[in-house]
Order: structure tokens, then sequence, then C-alpha cells
């Protein structure tokens, strides 16, 4: 009696062990759900070998960082498009935003790489960081820039920001816009406007075969599906 009870309760602590690995490593659905499953990469993730990831993975989409505020671009930036093009994956391009640096110069920077030939998805907005403003003077920063990138491309960009970032600030801001929410919890996002959310980051510590180190991974949500975010080509 004793030693069943002892290995009953080693199994309960190692099944827990497991599942909380699994939710460190954003082990979650992808495996087993009908979910639409996408990756974001830059620099970070250094040489992504494409083809095993074009051959062992479900992800549908991926979303490359291009440039960032008004002059640096993403160092794996070309080779990444390239390659996931090559291999299968819809690609999206995107831009983190610097709320202090002039608008027009970074999208100037964002149009070198963001070629509208090379994009499958609409382009992709991050928004993470005030900069120190006022959050008046952020929000009309930021509508400005995404007002410019939509004429840029004749179509408005996907706007990522988290979920705590976005019910501070940004709340009645975004209402014609499509957002990518950031929120690493097993519960999906709820915006505090209930803005409907059309895709959700939901881990920054996901793996994938042929990518060393963390990816972060995201699906759409409820009824999205990929064409939702298609890029218009004019």
């Amino acid at each position: 009696m004793m030693k069943r009870t002892i290995i009953y309760v080693l199994c309960m602590v190692w099944g827990s062990w497991l599942q909380a690995g699994a939710q460190e490593y954003g082990v979650l659905c992808e495996d087993t759900c009908s979910h639409i499953h996408g990756i974001d990469m830059s620099h970070y993730q250094g040489n992504v070998f494409w083809e095993t990831v074009g051959d062992n993975t479900k992800m549908a989409y991926v979303y490359l960082k291009a440039t960032e505020g008004g002059d640096r671009i993403d160092a794996m930036f070309e080779r990444n498009i390239n390659l996931a093009h090559r291999y299968g994956l819809k690609v999206g391009s995107y831009h983190f935003y610097r709320p202090r640096v002039d608008q027009a110069v970074q999208l100037e920077n964002f149009k070198t790489q963001c070629l509208p030939g090379e994009q499958d998805l609409i382009p992709m907005i991050d928004v993470e960081t005030m900069s120190g403003m006022q959050v008046d003077a952020f929000c009309d920063s930021l509508m400005k820039f995404l007002e410019l990138v939509e004429e840029a491309y004749h179509q408005k960009p996907l706007v990522y920001t988290y979920r705590n970032f976005y019910n501070k600030y940004l709340i009645g801001k975004l209402d014609d816009y499509k957002l990518m929410i950031a929120m690493y919890t097993d519960e999906e996002p709820v915006l505090a406007d209930e803005h409907d959310i059309v895709a959700w980051q939901y881990t920054g510590k996901g793996t994938l075969t042929g990518v060393s180190g963390y990816v972060d991974k995201s699906r759409l949500m409820g009824r999205h599906r990929l064409r939702e975010l298609r890029f218009r080509h004019h």
C-alpha cells in the first residue's frame, strides 16, 4: 500500500512537471487543434534552417522583422524572406515603431525592405513602447504613421501589441484596424473594449525544428482565416 502511494505521488509530481514544462516552452494546442498557426522571426533566431521548418512544421505563416525606427534594418530579413517563400510559408513583414522618430523617415525605411511584390500578408506594425511620450502625443504619432503606411501600401496594416499595453493606452484608437495581440497565458485574450482580435501571439518561448532558441508563436482567433490578412496587389 505504501509503495503504491509513493508511486502515485511521484506520478502526480511528474505529470505536473510535464504540464508546467509544456506551458513554459509554448507547447499548446498546435499538434492537435484546427487553428491556423504562425510564427514571427528576426535576427534574434540567427540562421534558421527554413527547409527543415517548411518540412516539419504546421506553421502556415510567418511575419519577419524588416525594420525598426528610422534606420535599422534587420540583418536576417533578406535571407529569411527568400527562404521562407522557397519553403512554402505565407510571408508578411513588420516594422518596430519608434514613436519619437519622424514618421515619414520610418516609412521610407520600411519601404526599402517591405517590397509589395514579395508580400503574401499585409504589413504589420509592432507597437510596444511609448518612448516616454504622453499618451495623447503617442497616439497622435502612431495614428499618423499608420495612415502613412496605409497610403503607401493601399491597405491598412495589421497592428501588433500586448494586451495590457492596448488596454492602458490604445482603447478606442484602433477601431478600424486588425489586431494581433500578445498575451502569454493559457486563456485567450479579451480586450477591455472587446475589440475583435484576429491573431493571438500565445507564447514567446515556442520551439520549432530548424530553429535554435525560442520562437514567438501565434494563431488566428475564432473564425478568422489567413485570407483576411492577404496582401492585395494593385
